[in-house]
C-alpha cells in the first residue's frame, strides 16, 4: 500500500492555550526520610494525610520570648516513612503519565536539602523502581501494541518531529542496525544488574483511554545542568575524545594537544515559542528496559561527589525528557495521517539538594559547586515569588527566567504549557531544620502560584476501530487464501477476480411461459458470449504468466552468475579487509603510542605550567615585599621628617618660654637694683644737705626714688616676648565678611589642629556655638553651617603669625559635604616701642621760694612703673610703692 510522502509536521497554532479562568494550582507533595539512626533526635512530625509539623529541636529557639516554635505546613498530600514507591508513584507521577498519552504536556521535579531522598524518590533503587521506571514501564504498556516501526518518525533539529515512508524508513533501519544479519537471543545486550529488578511485572499498570487508531513512538533525551551549563549525558565519548588544537594553516599543532571537556549546550526557541536544548541526542526506543537502559546510561556520567553530608551528592540539576509523538491512522486503519501528529513530553527533574557550605566541608571546586546550585535555586524561588505576586497582586512584574538555564527551560510549563507538580523531599533530622524550614517556606509559596490547565487534544473526525477493522479484514483475506490454496476459484487466480467481475452481467433470465423460445436462447448467447470473454482472458493470462516465468528463470541465471562474481570478489575483498586490519591495528598501534607521547609532553607542559605560575607567584610576592619595602622606608622617611619637625617646633617653643623667663626673672632683678640705687642716692642727698652750712635743716619726710627710664630698664628688647605690651593686630584679606558674622545664628567648625602653639595672647579667637575638631570629618561639617581653619606659620620677621581662613560649608549632590573659603584674618604679634615722657609738675618753677625743691615726675613717682606680665615684686618694696594719680 501507498505510504505517505516524508515531510515535516505543519506549523499549526497551538492547542493547549487556555483562558486565564481555567487554572490549577501547581501540585505540592512532601515526602518524609526515615531517620539513620533510631537514637537521633527528630524535628518533624506527620499530623495528618495533608499536614506537618516542624518541632524546633533542642537548643534551637526560634521566638522572641526563648520559647520552643511549632509550625505546619499544609500539602497536597504528605507521605511518610512508611509509603513505598508504588503508592507515591499512583498519587503523583500517574496523572502525568495519563495526560502524556493524552496530548498534553508534565513537568514533575523533586526538591530538598542534599541528602533528603531526592534521587531515591526519582531513580529509586534496586528492588524498589522509583518515579522514572515506573512512568516508562507505564507508557510502554499503554501503548506496546500501537508503535510505529522504528524510524518512521524521526526527530530534526528544531524540536520537530517528521513522518518517513516505509521505504525511507526501512532503508534507515538497514542503515543504522543492520538488519539483514539475524540478531540471535544471545546478541542481545544484557541489562545492567543495578537496574535489573527496579520493576516487576506484577507492578505492570497501564493508561486508560488509550487512542487505538493511532501510532505512537517514544524519544527520550538525557541533560544535566552543571555549574549553570547545559551537558548532554548521552553524548557518546564526551569524555574520553583527544582533540589537538589547530593552528592558522589548518593543521594540528601536537605540543598543543589537551583533553576537551564535554561542550556545552544552547537553549533556542522554536518555532511555536517552545523551549528546547539545540544538538540534544533524542534516542527513539521500543521498550521500557530499553529506555531505563539509555537512562542508567547517562546516570553513570552525571556529576556526583563525596561530601560530608551525603557519600553520592548530585552536584548538578538532571532532567530526563520523554517525549511522545503520535498520530491518527486514515479512514482505511493503514496510512499516518501527519497533518494530525501531537507531540507531548513529560520533563522529569532532580534537582540538587541546597547545602551550606560550612556543614558539607566543602572545599575548592566543590564551594563552587554548591555556589551554582545554591544560585539556581534561588533563581527559581524568585520566578515563582514574582509569579506569585503577579497572580495575588494583579501586577505586571517580567519573570527572571532568564538568570538560570534551569528556569529558563521550563518558563514555558509555569505560562501555561503543561501541568506542573513537585515532590518536597525533606529529612527529619535536627541537624537539617534550618533548611528544612527554608525549603518548608519555598513549598508553601509554590503552591499559591496556578498554572493554566491544557485541555484535550481535538479528535481528527475518522471512525474509532479502524486499526482493528484493517487487521481483521487481512486476517482473513489471508485465511481464504490458505484455505483455497492461492487463487479465489479454482482456476482464476486472485489477480482475475477484478477482470471476471469485468464481465458482460448476465440479462434477466425470468420465464413466464412454456412457449417462450426469446428468454433462453438469449441466457445461452450471453453465457457462451461470457465463457468466450473469460478463456481470452485466461488465455491472456496463462501467456503473460509463462512470459514472467521465462523471465525469472532468466533473471535467477543472472541472479546466479552474479552471486558467483560476487562471491568472487567478497573473497578478494576478506583479503583486502585483512590487509586494511592489519593496517588498522599498526595505526591503531601508532595512535597509541602517539596518544602516550602526547600525554606525556601533556604532563610536561602542565609541569612545566605549574613551575611557570609557582615562579610568577614567587616573583609576584617578591615584588610586593619590595614595595611594601619601599613604603616602610618611605613611612619612615616620612615619619624622620616629621618628627624632626616637631622637635624643631618643641625646641622653638621652649627658647621661647625660657627667653620670656629670663626676661622676667632679668626685669626682676633690675627693679630690685634700681630699688637699692635709689635708697642709695636719697641717703647720699640726705647727708649732703645736712653737711652744708648756714642752712636749716628741713624736717625729714619720705622722698621718692626717681625712676629710671624704660630704655634703661629695658636693656634687651630684641626679641619678641609673651608680655601684655604685645598688641596683636587683625589684617583681613577680604573685609566683606568680618569676624562679627561668627556671633550669629550660624553654627561653625572650629579646626585646631594639634600642633598649634599657644602664644598666650589677649585677643584671642573665641567663636560662639562652634564645634572644635583637630581634624574634621563628614559627620561634624553635615551639623554646621560656617568653617574656620586656625593655620600658624612663620612670618617674614621670624614671628609666628595666625592665620584664621573662613569659609562656607555647602551640600553636594551626591550628599556630602564642600566647603568654599570665603575669607582670611591673620593675628600677628609686634612689640610696640614707647618713647620716655616726662612731665613738670603743676607747681611753679621757682621753687626755692616755695618750699625750696624743683622736681618732676620721675621724681615725685619714683616708685610707681609699668609691670610686665608675670613680674613679681618682693613684698618688702611694698611700702615704696605710691600709687599713681591720673592727670584730672
Amino acid at each position: 500500500m501507498n505510504r505517505q510522502a516524508k515531510g515535516r509536521r505543519p506549523h499549526r497554532p497551538p492547542y493547549k492555550k487556555t483562558s486565564s479562568k481555567e487554572k490549577d494550582p501547581v501540585g505540592v507533595y512532601c515526602r518524609v526520610r526515615p531517620l539513620g539512626t533510631e537514637n537521633e533526635e527528630c524535628c518533624i512530625e506527620v499530623i495528618s494525610s495533608t499536614t506537618i509539623q516542624l518541632h524546633a529541636p533542642e537548643g534551637f529557639k526560634t521566638n522572641r520570648n526563648g520559647e520552643y516554635k511549632e509550625t505546619q505546613y499544609s500539602f497536597k498530600k504528605v507521605f511518610g516513612v512508611l509509603v513505598s514507591q508504588p503508592e507515591l508513584f499512583e498519587s503523583v507521577a500517574r496523572p502525568l503519565v495519563d495526560d502524556l498519552i493524552h496530548g498534553k504536556n508534565g513537568l514533575l521535579f523533586t526538591y530538598g536539602v542534599t541528602g533528603s531522598g531526592k534521587t531515591f524518590t526519582m531513580t529509586g533503587s534496586p528492588g524498589m523502581g522509583g518515579l522514572l521506571p515506573r512512568c516508562l514501564d507505564m507508557i510502554f504498556n499503554s501503548i506496546g501494541p500501537y508503535q510505529a516501526k522504528r524510524y518512521v518518525f524521526k526527530t530534526d533539529d528544531k524540536n520537530g518531529i517528521e513522518v518517513q515512508n516505509e521505504v525511507d524508513a526501512l532503508l534507515e533501519r538497514q542503515r543504522r542496525e543492520n538488519v539483514c544479519i539475524p540478531k540471535t537471543a544471545s546478541s542481545r545486550q544484557k541489562l545492567d544488574p543495578e537496574m535489573a529488578d527496579m520493576i516487576t511485572s506484577e507492578e505492570a499498570c497501564r493508561a486508560e483511554g488509550l487512542d487505538e487508531d493511532s501510532s505512537y513512538s517514544i524519544f527520550v533525551s538525557y541533560i544535566e545542568i552543571y555549574n549553570n551549563y547545559i551537558y548532554d549525558l548521552l553524548e557518546e565519548n564526551q569524555e574520553d575524545a583527544i582533540r589537538p588544537k589547530w593552528n592558522g594553516g589548518g593543521t594540528p599543532v601536537r605540543q598543543n594537544t589537551e583533553f576537551m571537556p564535554p561542550q556545552s549546550r544552547l537553549l533556542r526557541e522554536d518555532q511555536n515559542h517552545n523551549m528546547y536544548v539545540a544538538g540534544c541526542m533524542e534516542v527513539e526506543v521500543k521498550s521500557a528496559e530499553e529506555a531505563f537502559q539509555v537512562f542508567w546510561r547517562g546516570q553513570k556520567k552525571r556529576k556526583v561527589a563525596n561530601t560530608r553530608l551525603n557519600r553520592e551528592s548530585s552536584r548538578s540539576h538532571s532532567v530526563f525528557i520523554i517525549k511522545l509523538a503520535q498520530a491518527p491512522l486514515d479512514a482505511d486503519g493503514d496510512t499516518i495521517l501527519q497533518n494530525q501528529m501531537a507531540v507531548s513530553q513529560l520533563c522529569l527533574v532532580d534537582l540538587a539538594g541546597s547545602e551550606r557550605t560550612g556543614r558539607t566541608g566543602a572545599e575548592g571546586t566543590r564551594i563552587r559547586e554548591a555556589g551554582n546550585i545554591n544560585q539556581s535555586l534561588l533563581n527559581l524561588r524568585t520566578c515563582i515569588e514574582i509569579l506569585r505576586e503577579n497572580q495575588m497582586c494583579g501586577t505586571n512584574r517580567m519573570v527572571p527566567y532568564r538568570d538560570s538555564k534551569i528556569t529558563h527551560l521550563f518558563k514555558n510549563y509555569f505560562d501555561g504549557e503543561g501541568k506542573v507538580k513537585m515532590i518536597v523531599c525533606v529529612n527529619p533530622k535536627a541537624d537539617d531544620y534550618e533548611e528544612t524550614l527554608l525549603v518548608m517556606r519555598f513549598a508553601e509559596m509554590t503552591q499559591e502560584v496556578e498554572v493554566a490547565r491544557p485541555v484535550d487534544r481535538p479528535i481528527c473526525g475518522f471512525t474509532p476501530g479502524r486499526r482493528h477493522r484493517n487487521v481483521a479484514f487481512k486476517d482473513e483475506l489471508s485465511r481464504k487464501l490458505e484455505e483455497r490454496g492461492g487463487p479465489i476459484y479454482r482456476d482464476v487466480p486472485v489477480v482475475l477476480s477484478p477482470a471476471i467481475h469485468s464481465l458482460p452481467p448476465i440479462p434477466s433470465s425470468e420465464v413466464t411461459d412454456a412457449h417462450d423460445d426469446v428468454t433462453l436462447p438469449r441466457l445461452i448467447e450471453v453465457l457462451q458470449n461470457r465463457a468466450r470473454i473469460r478463456q481470452i482472458i485466461l488465455e491472456d493470462y496463462n501467456r503473460a504468466a509463462n512470459m514472467i516465468k521465462s523471465r525469472f528463470h532468466e533473471l535467477d541465471s543472472n541472479a546466479n552468475s552474479k552471486e558467483s562474481y560476487i562471491h568472487e570478489q567478497n573473497s578478494k575483498l576478506l583479503e583486502k579487509d585483512n590487509i586494511i586490519q592489519n593496517n588498522k591495528a599498526e595505526l591503531e598501534r601508532l595512535e597509541k603510542k602517539t596518544r602516550m607521547l602526547e600525554h606525556k609532553i601533556d604532563i610536561l607542559q602542565k609541569t612545566t605550567k605549574i613551575y611557570e605560575d609557582d615562579k610568577r607567584c614567587l616573583q609576584h610576592e617578591l615584588e610586593t615585599r619590595e614595595q611594601r619595602l619601599q613604603r616602610e622606608l618611605s613611612e619612615k622617611r616620612r615619619m624622620e621628617e616629621r618628627m624632626q619637625g616637631a622637635v624643631t617646633d618643641t625646641q622653638y617653643k621652649w627658647e621661647k618660654k625660657c627667653e620670656r623667663r629670663v626676661n622676667a626673672v632679668q626685669q626682676q632683678l633690675q627693679n630690685k637694683l634700681w630699688v637699692k640705687d635709689e635708697q642709695l642716692k636719697q641717703v647720699i642727698a640726705i647727708v649732703t644737705e645736712n653737711n652744708k652750712p648756714g642752712r636749716p635743716e628741713p624736717p625729714p619726710r619720705q622722698t621718692q626714688p626717681q625712676r629710671p627710664s624704660r630704655e634703661e630698664r629695658l636693656p634687651i628688647p630684641a626679641k619678641r616676648s609673651a608680655s601684655p605690651s604685645a598688641v596683636p593686630t587683625s589684617t583681613p584679606v577680604r573685609p566683606l565678611h568680618r569676624r562679627s558674622r561668627s556671633a550669629g545664628g550660624e553654627k561653625w567648625v572650629d579646626h585646631k589642629p594639634s600642633s598649634s602653639l599657644d602664644l598666650g595672647t589677649v585677643l584671642q579667637p573665641v567663636i560662639h556655638n562652634a564645634i572644635q575638631v583637630s581634624a574634621p570629618n563628614e559627620k561634624v561639617l553635615s551639623k554646621c553651617d560656617r568653617y574656620v581653619l586656625t593655620h600658624q606659620e612663620i612670618a617674614s620677621d621670624g614671628e609666628i603669625q595666625t592665620k584664621l581662613v573662613k569659609g562656607d560649608v555647602l551640600k553636594t549632590r551626591g550628599g556630602g559635604q564642600s566647603v568654599q573659603f570665603t575669607d582670611i584674618e591673620i593675628l600677628k604679634q609686634q612689640l610696640t616701642t614707647v618713647p620716655g615722657r616726662k612731665r613738670r609738675s603743676s607747681e611753679g618753677t621757682s621753687g626755692d621760694n616755695q618750699n625750696g625743691a624743683v622736681t618732676d615726675v620721675e621724681t615725685r613717682c619714683s616708685v610707681a612703673m609699668e609691670m610686665r606680665a608675670g613680674a613679681n615684686l618682693g613684698p618688702s618694696l611694698g611700702h615704696h610703692c605710691i600709687t599713681k594719680r591720673r592727670k584730672p
